[in-house]
């Protein structure tokens, strides 16, 4: 049995933070836990000043000169930042390129059971790629493939739920004719 080796998905990278004494700054430019500016001030004074209020500091921004430091409850700030950032994954849409093959000698049924696929394909938020390929002999006539796309086109779009705008035109490469559409809502 042969193996199939895959290359390893890389990993989410998470944000890090440097934070109390791990702070190498001799001075840093100090945000206090209300985030008005302290201003520049030396880093154990910092340490000091947020472990007397039994937070941290955090350093927010490293490449500042001199690097930009906040008094803040890391846990807390690690919670919101992770909270923000699967509200965003969740409110992405996923949108799915789906494909149908046509022929140049497709019969009736088959081209409607497919404008059927098709419809619903772009009804639920898909992309829709069609494609023909020409075999043999076929190549010999590329305008009946165009002819075949065109109309299996001109019938999505005499449906009237169905907003359908032409994302990539025909294209023809070698013996194959794709075209790309979306339902814009």
């Amino acid at each position: 049995m042969r193996i199939k080796w895959r290359k390893a998905k890389p990993k989410e990278q998470k944000p890090y933070f440097i934070s109390n004494q791990h702070i190498r700054a001799e001075k840093v430019f100090l945000i206090d836990e209300n985030g008005e500016n302290v201003g520049v001030t030396d880093r154990d004074k910092a340490l000091a000043l947020a472990e007397e209020m039994d937070l941290d500091l955090v350093l927010v921004n490293p490449k500042a000169e001199p690097p930009v430091a906040k008094i803040v409850d890391l846990g807390q700030m690690k919670y919101e930042q992770e909270k923000k950032a699967h509200k965003q994954r969740m409110q992405q849409k996923k949108v799915e390129v789906k494909a149908i093959r046509l022929s140049v000698r497709i019969s009736s049924h088959d081209f409607d059971f497919r404008l059927r696929q098709a419809e619903k394909f772009l009804s639920q938020g898909n992309k829709l790629k069609i494609e023909l390929n020409l075999k043999g002999r076929e190549r010999q006539h590329p305008a009946q493939a165009r002819e075949v796309v065109s109309n299996f086109v001109e019938k999505i779009k005499e449906n009237q739920d169905l907003n359908l705008i032409i994302e990539q035109p025909l294209t023809k490469q070698g013996g194959r004719f794709t075209i790309l559409l979306a339902n814009k809502n």
